[in-house]
């Protein structure tokens, strides 16, 4: 059986229409600070794609509602896609960025919450782009889709297939029976740490500057308005607020879910959360033992204070930066590489490999172990006493293979750039993790315009294969996806 094209179109229009009232915003940013021009450019891209979108919503009419696996796969990976390179526009259209590659990587950075910019100089942009980066990584942290997902039933469309492809981390759990309530409710509480983030930055900076704070701050994307990042405002209290929330969405939502239930045993006992924190905590004590004992700063205070800012920015892989990490000693640096490349919990708005796929990794090793002492022991692999299904497993064993074959690939396509190995290194983790901010050339402050235009072109789409989970764009790319009898 072939694709359900009609299906698949319908989505889109529904994407598509979507993506074009979220630029309104934008409009009326553009308007209240007096860029008429900024704000035309806006209008005359997104009449067109709402136009285009309801129309296809309109007159196509789906008779299959249920996608396939391979449906859903190809409807993600679209939807990403046709985000980034409309998104681009702007850019374009107000003369920000000169060429469409470099908007591209712009906006792909911004869907993605990469948090990488080929811009050396973001305070010379309008306002009304400024939020429209910035809001484009609020609304790709959740996921589009989990939006669209909640208004496909209206649609006569099943979303479940889609959610698995789109969400970040080894798992999706439905939370109530409908997936679209499920992606509602999803939805619901990241509104409420945006407005609650938003209000408590509002009270020490002004009302633009709180926006895009919120924005960056709950998506885990590390875009802001100034050249020197977080460092501009030089506030504990404004660190202090983006550690409480990127912490916050880098928890597992569904674990949120079972407070709102009333159920905080399964939220203090999730393996995960605790295995995040353990691991969080850490890499502090490494961190400001290591800058104190160097004479890094002049005090100990100092010391804390950043390595916790910096050990909360990039295990959340947030990417913001409140201070030249590129001067601390190797072994500082060491551990935010390895802090990056871990990142957050499953089904969070946060990047990385996923602390539970780490804790598998090191059950299998465990596991290796003892087999050598008893070969014929059946030893299963369990968290929280409860046996990981094999298939699960194998699931994250496979995509641990695969994040090394295209890490490795990635540094391979990069060296021709003939930079040092630190920053090519850093710069695949900083993308394929969704960090944005890296070492050396890529550290504090610096940009990814140095890269040539296939660089850029490449890490564009190593951003979105990052955030989608490797697989879903990979696997667009093997015969077996197009074959309809397979």
């Amino acid at each position: 059986m072939g694709l359900n094209l009609k299906a698949i179109i319908k989505i889109m229009g529904a994407i598509l229409t979507i993506l074009g009232i979220s630029m309104i915003p934008s409009v009326i940013v553009s308007l209240i600070y007096d860029e008429y021009d900024v704000a035309i450019a806006f209008i005359k891209l997104l009449i067109p794609i709402v136009i285009i979108g309801i129309l296809i919503i309109r007159k196509i009419d789906v008779k299959r509602n249920k996608l396939k696996i391979r449906e859903g796969f190809l409807v993600v990976a679209l939807t990403w896609l046709t985000a980034s390179i409309l998104g681009a526009f702007p850019f374009i259209l107000t003369g920000s960025i000169d060429n469409f590659i470099n908007a591209f990587f712009e906006s792909t950075s911004g869907f993605t919450t990469t948090g990488a910019t080929i811009l050396n100089n973001v305070e010379i942009l309008p306002k009304g782009l400024l939020f429209w980066r910035s809001f484009s990584q609020w609304l790709g942290a959740m996921g589009i889709l989990i939006f669209a997902i909640s208004l496909l039933p209206a649609l006569g469309i099943s979303g479940q297939r889609m959610a698995k492809a789109e969400t970040p981390g080894p798992t999706l759990n439905k939370l109530v029976p409908r997936m679209s309530d499920s992606a509602k409710i999803l939805y619901f509480i990241y509104i409420i740490f945006t407005i609650v983030a938003f209000l408590l930055f509002v009270a020490k900076v002004n009302t633009f500057d709180a926006i895009i704070l919120a924005f960056s701050s709950v998506a885990s994307g590390g875009l802001t308005n100034y050249n020197n990042g977080i460092a501009h405002f030089n506030s504990l209290y404004i660190e202090s607020i983006l550690f409480i929330f990127t912490l916050l969405v880098c928890v597992n939502f569904t674990l949120y879910y079972n407070i709102i239930r009333g159920n905080l045993r399964d939220f203090f006992s999730d393996r995960e959360l605790r295995a995040f924190i353990g691991i969080l905590i850490t890499a502090i004590i490494l961190i400001a033992t290591n800058l104190w004992i160097t004479n890094t700063y002049d005090s100990l205070g100092e010391s804390i204070r950043y390595s916790v800012f910096q050990s909360s920015s990039f295990i959340t892989t947030t990417g913001h930066f409140a201070t030249d990490f590129n001067q601390w000693p190797s072994f500082s640096k060491m551990i935010l590489f390895l802090l990056m490349l871990i990142g957050a919990c499953s089904s969070s708005t946060g990047g990385g490999i996923k602390v539970i796929r780490v804790l598998i990794l090191f059950k299998l090793i465990q596991r290796g172990f003892y087999k050598r002492l008893h070969p014929r022991a059946v030893v299963p692999i369990k968290i929280q006493d409860k046996a990981v299904p094999t298939e699960s497993v194998t699931g994250i064993t496979s995509y641990l293979y695969l994040y090394i074959f295209i890490f490795t690939l990635s540094t391979l396509v990069l060296s021709f750039e003939n930079i040092d190995l630190l920053t090519i290194f850093s710069t695949v983790a900083a993308i394929i993790n969704n960090v944005g901010t890296g070492l050396d050339i890529i550290g504090p402050m610096g940009s990814f315009d140095g890269f040539s235009a296939f660089s850029k072109l490449y890490l564009s789409i190593l951003m979105l294969v990052g955030r989608l989970e490797l697989f879903t764009i990979v696997i667009l790319f093997t015969p077996s996806f197009w074959n309809p009898d397979r």
